[in-house]
């Protein structure tokens, strides 16, 4: 059953005035839940967020003062026919969200306290230990920039859902680039002669990092807020976030006897897992919308293209880190056709067209 507002202009507010789902239930329910019962997430989430073709008939309430109302479908270039139909696949609300943080935070203290009351950092590999300090050091301020930009598309989303599904993105991220610092800082305490300003030198100034540096900047100044979110969790992550984390990191640290790392950067992959859950999910109801599915799709194919490229380059700057470690146990060659697979399989599930540039 639709709602009131996409029936016929409602001019009454009183009780009774309109006939929605859940209308006939001697339950509180005024939405269309995505299964058969509403989940506490849509229950904590949907119509949080005020919409006067739901349920406000009298139209905004406050505005901008050139008029712009305190939310707008025109925010972003894609359109939908019904703005309300996603639910993020995490269901993550406030409650849920703390716990999950809460929990990351406690096992990475766990593991970091344990590893170093066991000496572990002082049996690292001399040359591993310049990776962290210099690669690691400057890839902190990545994950940074990402989680600044996405706390900046949260306030543009036109549902709760959605914004819920941004800011939630934004607080993963930036939590995860305090893991880094926390840890970095902590395990610097047991290597003689570790520089903790190293990883920011090398992030302004290294050439490496700079193509990296160059698609942060370029997501965090679009001006369409979820041109930044298909950006970070379509394009840059698959292409260059996890494509060092995992693709590096984490494959190559045991071999430098390094088994503290893999598990501090497990935890960005975990959060990587239900960030791009959450933007597929969505992405695809924007590009299967029976209104505006293949103007959506023109749209975010030309965003595809833009930042595959801008990431596209920003990897290969990066491949000289992955000859650095002295156990050489991961080739970039093997890294980066991994991470495009990766991306091939993204797009198919939003039903576009893999860019030419990763083949």
């Amino acid at each position: 059953m639709s709602v009131q507002g996409e029936q016929s202009p409602l001019s009454s507010g009183a009780a009774g005035a309109a006939v929605f789902p859940g209308s006939d239930s001697r339950k509180f329910n005024y939405f269309e839940p995505k299964g058969r019962k509403a989940t506490h997430y849509e229950d904590m989430t949907v119509d949080v967020q005020p919409d006067p073709e739901r349920y406000l008939a009298q139209g905004w309430i406050l505005s901008f003062g050139d008029g712009t109302p305190t939310y707008s479908k025109d925010w972003t270039a894609l359109k939908s026919s019904n703005w309300h139909l996603y639910r993020a696949p995490d269901q993550e609300w406030e409650r849920t969200h703390y716990q999950r943080q809460s929990t990351i935070v406690g096992m990475l203290k766990n593991i970091v306290d344990n590893g170093r009351r066991a000496g572990a950092p002082s049996r690292f590999d001399p040359r591993w230990v310049k990776v962290l300090q210099d690669h690691v050091g400057a890839y902190k301020h990545a994950e940074y920039g990402l989680g600044k930009a996405l706390t900046q598309a949260q306030r543009y989303g036109y549902t709760q859902m959605i914004n819920n599904a941004i800011l939630t993105n934004s607080s993963y991220k930036l939590r995860f680039a305090q893991d880094l610092t926390l840890y970095l800082s902590e395990i610097g305490l047991d290597l003689n002669g570790f520089d903790h300003e190293a990883g920011k030198k090398h992030w302004l100034e290294d050439p490496l990092w700079q193509g990296v540096r160059e698609a942060i900047e370029t997501i965090g100044g679009a001006a369409d807020y979820l041109e930044q979110y298909f950006a970070i969790n379509l394009v840059f992550e698959p292409l260059v976030g996890e494509l060092f984390r995992s693709g590096f990191i984490m494959q190559a640290a045991a071999a430098q006897n390094d088994f503290i790392t893999p598990a501090v950067v497990s935890a960005a992959e975990a959060d990587y897992e239900q960030n791009l859950a959450n933007a597929v999910e969505l992405f695809q109801i924007m590009s299967s919308d029976a209104s505006h599915g293949e103007a959506n799709k023109l749209v975010m194919q030309g965003w595809l293209e833009r930042y595959a490229a801008l990431c596209g380059k920003a990897a290969d700057l990066l491949q000289p880190v992955w000859s650095q470690p002295r156990v050489k146990v991961v080739q970039f060659a093997d890294a980066k056709a991994a991470s495009a697979n990766r991306m091939a399989a993204i797009c198919d599930a939003v039903g576009l067209q893999a860019p030419l540039s990763l083949n």
